[in-house]
């Protein structure tokens, strides 16, 4: 993270001095936060240079619980979609489309029922199963 971003972002994060044990540096914890997010990898695979993998991944779902991260993101998006240098790029793909569900297993128009099933109340003839061939 370049030091213009992190002036901008760490007005935005709660004091780390505290009660109890001294956080590891907040700075730190983004980088690992958005390697993670930038590259997809299992928390398991951070790298050392980021601290321990728990460290980032408990720090995150703190900052999502208590509105930390959703500030930063907003404060962020806001200000450079203000300046123009936030490129928007939205892809779809089925691993987030999802269809209804009475669309899974139905049976499609003019499909033949399995052998052994009852005649189709529609006609009242048996359908042909695959040893008709």
């Amino acid at each position: 993270m370049t030091d213009k971003a992190w002036a901008r972002i760490e007005p935005l994060l709660p004091p780390v001095a505290g009660r109890g044990r001294h956080w590891r540096d907040h700075r730190q914890v983004i980088n690992a936060i958005l390697w993670k997010l930038r590259t997809r990898a299992p928390w398991r695979d951070l790298p050392e240079r980021y601290g321990p993998w728990k460290t980032a991944h408990e720090r995150l779902r703190i900052w999502t619980a208590d509105g930390t991260w959703e500030r930063i993101l907003d404060h962020v998006v806001v200000k450079d979609d203000s300046v123009g240098a936030v490129e928007w790029t939205i892809s779809v793909d089925s691993s987030n489309v999802r269809a209804h569900q009475h669309s899974a297993g139905a049976r499609k128009k003019g499909d033949a029922p399995a052998s052994g099933s009852k005649p189709s109340p529609s006609t009242g003839k048996h359908s042909a199963g695959p040893e008709a061939d």
